[in-house]
């Protein structure tokens, strides 16, 4: 008889394929980093949209002041004159992951400025996320998927949405935290082991650091679990992986400052705790039964369910006390937005004013998953064949993925790893039926002669029964018979696999046509997201491009306002905008606004809202309450800019009006409709927002078209008694007025006025000083 020689060839096979692995993640880790660099090739190293400029201001601070300031920071530069406390309102990852970075980067002698790391903290995480998809799919389905779900991630355009050079946001980190956080559940699941569970909760409390994003960890974890325990599938691993990331993770979670005790308060947590009840309970009942006889087991279960409904029942009432308090129950108002799609809309008008926070179109699918909504449906199905904890936990991700996208267009970031890890099974089982299919008609007969005695029709189904009965006959032996009946029988539970293999054999030409459609789609999608990389997500909002006939226009209105503003204004000036404009504001002028994008207060949000709502004199009395020395306004008439304050003026009128009532809606539209030309109501025609817009636009080309609106202004021809202009960008894309003195309005008035006396006009002027400008 010959030696075993089989290991050997084996092992080499192993080591190759994890080598090859090895290198293959390399690249996907380039490939990710490098597609996201469009933005600093085709414009320059710039920080994006807004919310990234306050995070880059405060890890500005962070790096300047120490760890132990950035927690105590209370900053008077923004919501005057309320100020905010920095370290206690805000998710601290991104900053301390990027000022870390900093920190090592200029350890190692590598001189680099805070704004460069702050631009390529976004790139370096996505090689991270994945990589950490490879893990969680490498978990789920096997190593050919994890490699196939990693380079699909690392492309997939709505990630690259959030995740370009210069997009310096939470989700940069954060989508890395929650797919990491995921595989180590997944891996617990799987091993048991109580070193992962660990490791689960440090990463979970990462998670909670970063994005508020967490509580969709903190729920679809309980939901998964209560999955397994109603299907039959408890086990001990199962209790591992749950019990201590609920227990350490929440502990941890209470340490960030954002969070605090909201951690155990609010509703959003509340599903964890009573999952974390129903599985002990389980786990006794576990217990109990293999300690005890059938019929004791009956009699105890009886009591430990009594007891289990009895304490669940406590839990519940002492919940619903708590929260009965609440107006929303102890939910908060984005977490009710989506559980109830119209909840934002009909009672907080500034959370439905975002444009990220509206529903997606079906188009927007196609841009962002793009074919990847096509292989979805062929994952799920894989991930039933056979159904395992991981592949029961992946199929709840995607489908709860699904849904949350379908209300929040945001939130189509947390659906692309869930879809590129569905597609990137589908796309290893369908290659792997595919080439085994072409192997087999190819190679079949030389390699495996001893199966292959015949045609694949010779190989039929009571071939395999036999097989399989010699091979139930091996496991109903004792283990000591002699090792060349179990050589023997090993072989021929060889046999029965290779047979199995041989019935799931397709034709050569359909398979060799099927492997060149799924190529012919990789490379579309290869493309598209190269497309969208480089023309859709790339331009930073701060700096505008458009092309016409006589080439490319760049629009830098944006950084010559700002500018403007830190140099020819003083340090303690404050400047009032709509809440969009204030953390660059903040962050690039240097001084002090009303309101930003944080929208805490949404009281302050309303009393902006109304001064440009209001007419030219109400809207002066309330900004000189406020002390506001300036007034900024984008305005995209000129150049067809969308995006500018005009379309956004009914948010500004219903959130105003939702605190003031005089503040009504219908006053500013003509038969329900928005309009600006010579239909427009007097209200709308006479309110501070169109004033400081289409101040002398009808200079422009003389009849005051406005390219956004493709209509002509309805009032051209006015004055301004309030405010005077001091600055319009270039492209008149941002406009900036300064509230006039009360001396010179004074003056203004009094030349006009003839028949009144001064001490009337006087004293009648001191007496509306003292009426309140918000009635």
């Amino acid at each position: 008889m010959a030696a075993p020689e089989t290991p050997q060839p084996t092992t080499l096979r192993y080591a190759f394929g994890n080598a090859l692995s090895f290198f293959v993640l390399l690249l996907i880790g380039v490939l990710a980093f490098s597609i996201r660099l469009f933005s600093v090739i085709k414009y320059e190293s710039v920080i994006h949209e807004f919310d990234p400029y306050f995070n880059y201001r405060v890890t500005q601070y962070l790096i300047k002041s120490g760890v132990y300031d950035f927690w105590n920071w209370f900053d008077d530069r923004t919501w005057y004159p309320l100020g905010r406390v920095i370290g206690g309102t805000v998710y601290p990852g991104l900053t301390l992951t990027a000022g870390t970075l900093w920190r090592i980067f200029n350890s190692l002698n590598i001189p680099l400025s805070v704004e460069t790391v702050c631009v390529f903290t976004a790139p370096i995480f996505s090689a991270f996320a994945s990589w950490a998809t490879y893990l969680l799919t490498k978990e789920v389905k096997g190593a050919g998927a994890g490699l196939t779900a990693a380079a699909l991630l690392a492309m997939v355009p709505s990630y690259i949405s959030r995740s370009v050079a210069g997009s310096y946001d939470n989700e940069a980190v954060a989508i890395f935290a929650l797919i990491f956080t995921f595989y180590l559940y997944i891996k617990t699941l799987n091993t048991g082991s109580l070193f992962y569970a660990t490791l689960n909760a440090i990463a979970y409390f990462y998670m909670v650091c970063s994005w508020g994003g967490y509580t969709f960890i903190i729920n679809l974890i309980p939901m998964h679990v209560l999955l397994c325990i109603v299907t039959g599938r408890y086990s001990s691993r199962l209790y591992i992986a749950y019990a201590p990331l609920v227990v350490l993770g929440t502990l941890l979670a209470a340490l960030v400052p954002v969070v605090g005790f909201n951690a155990v308060m609010t509703s959003e947590h509340f599903a964890s705790f009573l999952v974390f009840i129903i599985i002990h309970v389980v786990a006794l009942v576990y217990y109990i039964k293999g300690i005890l006889t059938p019929q004791m087991f009956k009699v105890a279960v009886t009591l430990v369910i009594s007891v289990g409904l009895i304490v669940c029942a406590a839990v519940l009432a002492v919940l619903i006390a708590l929260v009965a308090s609440s107006p929303t129950k102890g939910w908060s108002g984005r977490s009710l937005s989506l559980l109830d799609p119209t909840y934002a809309s009909k009672y907080i008008p500034i959370i439905a004013s975002v444009s990220e926070h509206q529903p997606p179109t079906w188009p927007s699918y196609f841009m962002d998953i793009n074919v990847l909504a096509f292989l979805v449906p062929a994952g799920i199905i894989a991930c039933f064949l056979p159904l395992s904890d991981a592949s029961s936990f992946a199929v709840l991700y995607i489908v709860t993925s699904v849904y949350f996208s379908g209300v929040m267009v945001r939130l189509m970031l947390v659906l692309a790893p869930a879809a590129c890890i569905m597609s990137g099974i589908a796309l290893s089982e369908a290659f792997d039926v595919f080439t085994r299919s072409v192997k087999f008609q190819l190679f079949g007969a030389t390699q495996d002669p001893q199966v292959n005695a015949g045609d694949t029709s010779n190989v039929t189904q009571n071939d395999v029964v036999k097989a399989e009965k010699s091979e139930d006959s091996l496991k109903e032996r004792s283990s000591r018979k002699s090792k060349k009946k179990e050589k023997e029988n090993v072989q021929t539970a060889s046999v029965v696999s290779r047979i199995e293999k041989r019935l799931l054999v397709l034709p050569l030409e359909a398979s060799l046509i099927a492997i060149f459609l799924l190529v012919l789609l990789g490379a579309f999608y290869v493309v598209h997201c190269v497309w969208a990389a480089a023309e859709a997500y790339s331009a930073p909002s701060i700096v505008l491009t458009s092309r016409s006939h006589d080439g490319l226009h760049v629009f830098d209105d944006f950084r010559e306002a700002y500018a403007w503003l830190r140099h020819n204004t003083d340090v303690d000036d404050k400047v009032a905008s709509w809440w969009d404009y204030g953390y660059q504001t903040t962050a690039m002028a240097n001084r002090t606004v009303i309101v930003d994008n944080n929208t805490w207060n949404n009281t302050h949000i309303a009393t902006v809202g109304t001064a440009m709502s209001s007419p030219e004199k109400a809207a002066w009395e309330i900004f000189n309450s406020l002390d506001v020395k300036y007034v900024l306004v984008v305005f995209g008439g000129l150049v067809g800019y969308p995006s500018d304050d005009i379309n956004k003026f009914l948010w500004m009128v219903r959130i105003g009006g939702g605190v003031f009532p005089h503040i009504k809606e219908p006053d500013y539209l003509r038969d329900g409709q928005y309009r600006i030309d010579s239909q427009a109501t007097p209200t709308m025609l006479n309110c501070l927002m169109y004033k400081l817009s289409y101040y002398r636009f009808v200079e422009t080309d003389g009849r005051g078209f406005d390219r956004v609106r493709h209509t002509e202004i309805g009032k051209k021809y006015f004055k301004l008694t309030h405010f005077e202009e001091v600055f319009t960008t270039h492209h008149w894309m941002v406009r900036i007025y300064k509230l006039k003195s009360p001396r010179n309005r004074i003056r203004g008035k009094t030349k006009k006025s003839k028949s009144k006396a001064t001490s009337t006009s006087s004293s009648k002027r001191s007496g509306a000083r003292k009426k309140n400008p918000w009635h």
